[in-house]
């Protein structure tokens, strides 16, 4: 497929800069900063690792630019996700944040957050991270994409992955929610072929295992 024929058929995109993109990721200048520096990147880091989980969880219902946009808003009210301060939120806490305007204020995904990172604490002390723990769960293979109308919503590992969660306590960690954070957290690449940051992602993931 040429890049021509891709770009007129809508799934990429042709920046000022000349860089092919996702069309998902073209636009707002916040989405191509993700699209390009993040999404699919594979983060070791567990803290990181337990922010894109809550965030996941935030965002069921809504659009993830929406969750961009205030993420150095959940980042301040919770404690940039340090997971042990996180597990020791109380009932003050989850008050606070209820009344946080710069957050989503739902009661059940507060409340799951807190409650995940106390799960998470868990899962280190019996896994010894919660990386290489969700990293068994990276599928053999996986498709590369071409066009967007490819793209699924959950795979087999994902919905692995969500069972297993789920059995260890977590909360808000659906297939759906899950497959997601696979693609976040770098475990599959679903850039588009002709995506110019398709190639970079696939040789870092291919670097972990």
């Amino acid at each position: 497929m040429s890049a021509e024929s891709v770009v007129d058929d809508g799934d990429l995109v042709l920046g000022d800069d000349g860089r092919l993109r996702c069309r998902w990721g073209a636009a707002p200048d916040l989405y191509v900063a993700y699209h390009d520096e993040e999404w699919g990147r594979p983060e070791p880091d567990d803290r990181r690792l337990f922010e894109k989980l809550c965030l996941e969880g935030f965002q069921a219902g809504l659009s993830w630019l929406t969750i961009l946009r205030k993420r150095e808003a959940f980042r301040s009210a919770f404690a940039d996700f340090h997971i042990e301060t996180v597990a020791g939120f109380g009932d003050a806490d989850v008050a606070r944040l209820l009344q946080d305007e710069g957050i989503v204020r739902n009661r059940s995904k507060i409340e799951a957050a807190i409650h995940n990172a106390r799960a998470a604490l868990e899962l280190q002390d019996a896994e010894g991270s919660i990386h290489e723990f969700m990293w068994r769960f990276r599928p053999d293979s996986h498709p590369r994409l071409e066009r967007l109308a490819d793209a699924v919503a959950t795979t087999p590992e994902s919905t692995a992955m969500s069972k297993e969660l789920k059995r260890r306590g977590f909360r808000f960690v659906g297939p759906t929610t899950m497959y997601a954070l696979m693609q976040a957290m770098g475990m599959v690449n679903d850039h588009l072929v002709g995506c110019w940051v398709h190639d970079e992602v696939q040789r870092l993931q291919d670097e972990i295992h």
